[in-house]
């Protein structure tokens, strides 16, 4: 079998979908971090957009790692996308141009991004990647960070090397850059320009200030689940492309990507492939966070509780599917104010249908894991809004109460829990001697979860108590009738 490459791409099956017009493009964006999250997400927006006209190629440059560069250059930069669905579907990318490794080739990814060009650099370097305190602002005192400043002209982290090329770009009277983080980091813009101006100002105030004038940095949200390739994905894309693509990848049918509407200069038609563009990208993320996340670990903890081992396994039991439409619905959909573009419904739907995804195999286990540093967000905003609105809680204090229940059973079935505050959470699970008013009362005075504010409000302290009581007399004789029970 022929391998994938632009020479091949005549032998493609018919069913594959390509853009030829991607294939002729020449380069306009620079992408640091080209990990598979990229190639199935925003290569692919990019890919379809330049149907619509522009060149919109892209660079994609890796800090450290020469893994993709080398891997996908047995096949000029081309690489299959399969769908994951009832109905897989497969789609061949051509709007990576090339690879570039920062280490090995410092001069080129220069030459990128000083480039009249290049009017749009791209991140996804996970959220240690922005070099951040605790706090979300530029951590000086980070290894990368301070190697930077002593050596700004030789940069190894992607705050010195966007702001040495924007010290090039202001000498050479080229503006026109917007720089967009699309990793999943609140506000992720916003404490991307925020850190390099402050790096800037470390450098050049002059800098610093030019960068404020002329560079935008779009706060942006993405989402899509993208499992690991593996050779069973290789062989079914070579089965329906009919050429060997030795670095394909896959992903869930549903994406997103939300952009606040806020450049310097041209971009791509990501409009009209699907890309919202809206001025309340916080209003995505709450949406985001309150609906799928706080769902999603509430389906883990109640999934577990029930002894079920995937997503698709817990959400595939009638009560509790139920119970997480009815949260959603009737709850979560009450505690915040959607931003206009968004259909809330038909978000909650497609969460839904992402969850009875029978093709990926989501853990719960995995979900659960960080409880104590996710609830506050996904879960416990909810009720805090809710009961400041007078709107009911009951369904968001379920996911609260199994929480709960996983502490204590962690506790005493000695297994071990992912949580940076495994430790404590462990100790507080061991003093829980099945007097269940008294143990929930012991858990919620865990203060680094929930604040006392809330914890003295006898609806909530009762909502949870209630609810942790119900999931206390389940087992798996009794699923049904007792999950039907809380809602």
């Amino acid at each position: 079998m022929q391998q994938l490459n632009k020479g091949s791409l005549g032998h493609l099956s018919a069913e594959v979908r390509f853009n030829q017009a991607a294939l002729e493009r020449q380069i306009g964006i620079v992408h640091l971090g080209p990990g598979a999250f990229h190639r199935a997400h925003q290569a692919v927006y990019t890919d379809n957009a330049m149907e619509f006209g522009g060149d919109w190629g892209i660079c994609a440059v890796s800090m450290r790692s020469t893994g993709v560069r080398d891997e996908l250059a047995e096949q000029d930069n081309i690489y299959t996308l399969a769908i994951i669905d009832e109905q897989p579907s497969y789609q061949v990318i051509s709007a990576i141009k090339e690879v570039l490794v920062l280490g090995e080739q410092r001069e080129q990814v220069m030459q990128r991004l000083v480039a009249p060009s290049t009017h749009i650099v791209s991140l996804t370097v996970t959220e240690k990647g922005y070099c951040l305190n605790g706090v979300g602002e530029l951590d000086v005192s980070n290894n990368d960070i301070v190697h930077d400043l002593k050596n700004p002209t030789c940069p190894i982290s992607a705050i010195g090397l966007l702001t040495l090329a924007l010290q090039q770009r202001m000498q050479n009277n080229t503006a026109d850059l917007t720089i967009m983080s699309c990793d999943n980091l609140a506000d992720n813009g916003t404490k991307l320009g925020r850190a390099i101006i402050r790096f800037a100002e470390n450098i050049d105030m002059q800098l610093a200030q030019w960068i404020t004038h002329h560079v935008c940095f779009p706060n942006t949200m993405v989402d899509s689940i993208t499992p690991a390739s593996n050779d069973e994905l290789r062989a079914r894309v070579a089965n329906a492309i009919k050429l060997q693509d030795n670095w394909p990848i896959q992903r869930e049918a549903f994406t997103q990507w939300v952009i606040e509407d806020n450049f310097s200069g041209p971009r791509p038609a990501w409009d009209k492939v699907g890309v919202t563009f809206t001025q309340d990208v916080s209003g995505y993320e709450k949406a985001k966070l309150r609906l799928l996340n706080g769902s999603h670990s509430t389906l883990a903890y109640l999934g577990l509780r029930c002894g079920f081992e995937t997503v698709n396994q817990a959400i595939s039991h009638p009560a509790l599917f139920t119970l997480i439409n009815t949260l959603l619905k009737e709850q979560v959909a009450l505690s915040f104010s959607a931003p206009a573009e968004l259909d809330v419904d038909a978000y909650i739907d497609a969460i839904l249908k992402r969850y009875s995804n029978q093709h990926i195999r989501h853990l719960l286990s995995q979900i659960a894991w960080d409880g104590s540093q996710k609830l506050p967000f996904r879960l416990l905003g909810s009720i805090q809004d809710n009961l400041s609105q007078g709107q009911p809680i009951s369904l968001l204090c379920v996911g609260v109460a199994a929480w709960l229940h996983f502490i204590v059973s962690a506790a005493h079935k000695q297994f071990k829990i992912v949580d940076p505050l495994a430790e404590r959470l462990i100790s507080v699970g061991l003093q829980c001697s099945g007097h269940e008013k008294e143990d929930v009362t012991r858990l919620l005075n865990i203060e680094q979860v929930f604040a006392v504010s809330l914890v003295n409000n006898s609806v909530f302290s009762q909502s949870v108590t209630e609810a942790y009581l119900s999931l206390s007399a389940l087992n798996s004789a009794n699923i049904d009738e007792q999950i039907k029970a809380l809602y």
